[in-house]
C-alpha cells in the first residue's frame, strides 16, 4: 500500500518511485563508486545482483528517484531492510547474504525448515536434515501431499528479511537523506531463449522502452504456472495505481528534464542452450563491471538491432582479471548472438499487449517498429536468423 501511494505521489510531482535496488559498483584498482539502480521481477536476480561481492548496497527493493540541483538523478532507499528469496542462497554464489543468514542476529524467515532452532533451505550448499518443522507442519523426508506430490524440506518461495546495517557491504550512503547520484539503470528479466546477458540501450527513450518491454518467465516465486512468459513493465506492474501510459510518459519526461540522464542497460542471467544455462551465477559481476565502465567511457561497444553489446576482448579481459577464467570466443558467440526470430516474436507479443492499452505515447510504438525494422534488415543482409556478434563489428 505504501508503495502504491508513493507511485501516485511521484507521478503527480514529476519524480520516480520505482521497484529498484540501489547499489554502488566499485571496479578494482579504481578509486570510485558508481551508483546504479535496477528493476528485476521476482526471482530474476534482483537481490543477488545488489549483493555481488566487492560492491556496496544502498537498498535492494525500493528507490525514490528525484532530480538534483546539478541536473542529475538522485536515489534514496526508504526501507531499513532487504527481503529476498532464500532458495539457492549458498556460500559460493551469495557469500555476503549466506554469512548474515547463518550467524546470530535479528532475522525473519518464512517457509524454511527448522530443526532445534537451526534454519535450513533448498540448495543452501549442504545436506539437509531428514525431518523437522516446515510450511507443511511436522515433516519427514519422502512425505507427500494430498495430490501425491513429494513435499520439499523447505518451500521454493521461502524468504528472509534482515536490516541493511547488518550487511558487511552496506554502503556508507545507505542512510543519506540526499541520496546517491544515479549514473546507470538496469532492467533484468528471466529469459531462456532470446536476450543477451547484457546490453546498453541506444538512448534514454529507448531505455524507457526497454524497461516497459521487460518480460519474465514465471517461477515458483510467482502465482500460477511456472514457465509462462509475462510482461512486467519496470518490474512495477503489480503496484501501479496510474494508467500504464501515464507511467511511461512520466519516465520519458523525467529523463528529458535532466542535464545528464543515466545510461540504461538490460541484463539476462537465464539464457539456456539444451536446457543448460549459458552463464554461471557469478558472471553477473562481469556484466555489472562492463556497464560501469561504459558509464565512464572506458569500453567501446558493438551496435546491434537491440542495443550496444560488449566487445569480446573487453569481457575476456574482465573474466581473466576478476575470476582468473579463460572466456572463450565460443562462449561469447553463444551468449551474445542476436536471435532475430526470437526478438521479432517478442516485438509482436509486446505490440499486441500495448495496443490494448490507452494513451501509450507514440514514441513507444515508434520504438517497436524501429527495432523490428533493424532486426529484419540485419537478418536479410546477413542471411541468418541467429547473428554472431562478430558479424556486427
Amino acid at each position: 500500500m505504501a508503495l502504491r501511494l508513493a507511485i501516485s505521489k511521484a507521478n503527480k510531482e514529476d519524480w520516480l518511485c520505482e521497484h529498484m535496488f540501489i547499489m554502488g559498483i566499485k571496479p578494482e584498482g579504481k578509486n570510485r563508486t558508481t551508483y546504479f539502480t535496477g528493476a528485476y521481477p521476482s526471482a530474476c536476480g534482483k537481490t543477488s545482483t545488489a549483493m555481488v561481492p566487492g560492491q556496496s548496497v544502498v537498498g535492494d527493493d525500493i528507490a525514490y528517484i528525484r532530480p538534483g540541483e546539478d541536473g542529475r538523478a538522485y536515489a534514496v532507499n526508504i526501507e531499513q531492510g532487504i527481503f529476498g528469496i532464500i532458495a539457492d542462497v549458498n556460500p559460493v554464489d551469495d557469500p555476503i547474504i549466506y554469512k548474515v543468514l547463518t550467524s546470530p542476529r535479528e532475522l525473519i524467515f518464512s517457509n524454511v525448515l527448522t530443526v532445534n532452532g537451526a534454519t535450513y533451505w533448498l540448495n543452501m550448499g549442504k545436506e539437509l536434515p531428514e525431518e523437522g518443522s516446515n510450511h507443511y507442519g511436522e515433516w519427514k523426508k519422502g512425505m507427500k501431499d494430498d495430490n501425491e506430490k513429494e513435499i520439499t524440506a523447505a518451500h521454493k518461495n521461502a524468504r528472509y528479511t534482515v536490516r541493511i546495517s547488518e550487511l558487511d557491504n552496506a554502503d556508507l550512503n545507505a542512510d543519506n537523506p540526499n541520496g546517491v547520484p544515479v549514473e546507470g539503470i538496469i532492467y533484468g528479466g528471466r529469459d531462456s531463449d532470446t536476450s543477451v546477458p547484457v546490453y546498453e540501450t541506444l538512448s534514454w527513450p529507448h531505455g524507457v522502452f526497454t524497461g516497459a518491454c521487460l518480460e519474465s518467465e514465471t517461477t515458483a516465486a510467482t502465482l500460477g504456472a511456472e514457465g509462462v512468459r509475462t510482461l512486467s513493465p519496470m518490474a512495477n506492474m503489480d503496484f501501479l495505481v496510474v494508467p500504464l501510459g501515464t507511467y511511461i510518459k512520466n519516465h520519458l519526461k523525467f529523463g528529458e528534464e535532466l542535464d545528464k540522464e543515466p545510461k540504461v542497460f538490460a541484463t539476462n542471467y537465464f539464457l539456456k542452450e539444451g536446457g543448460k544455462f549459458l552463464n554461471e551465477k557469478v558472471d553477473k559481476k562481469i556484466w555489472l563491471l562492463w556497464s560501469e565502465g561504459r558509464v565512464h567511457n572506458e569500453y567501446d561497444a558493438i551496435e546491434t538491432p537491440i542495443g550496444l553489446i560488449p566487445k569480446y576482448e573487453d569481457v575476456k579481459t574482465l573474466f581473466k582479471q576478476v575470476f582468473s577464467k579463460d572466456y572463450s570466443e565460443e562462449e561469447y558467440i553463444k551468449q551474445f548472438s542476436i536471435r532475430t526470430t526470437k526478438w521479432l516474436d517478442k516485438m509482436n507479443r509486446i505490440e499486441a499487449i500495448y495496443k490494448a492499452e490507452e494513451e501509450i505515447p507514440q514514441i513507444f510504438h515508434d520504438h517497436i517498429e524501429q527495432q523490428r525494422t533493424r532486426l529484419k534488415k540485419a537478418a536479410e543482409k546477413l542471411g541468418k536468423e541467429v547473428i554472431s556478434p562478430f558479424d556486427f563489428e
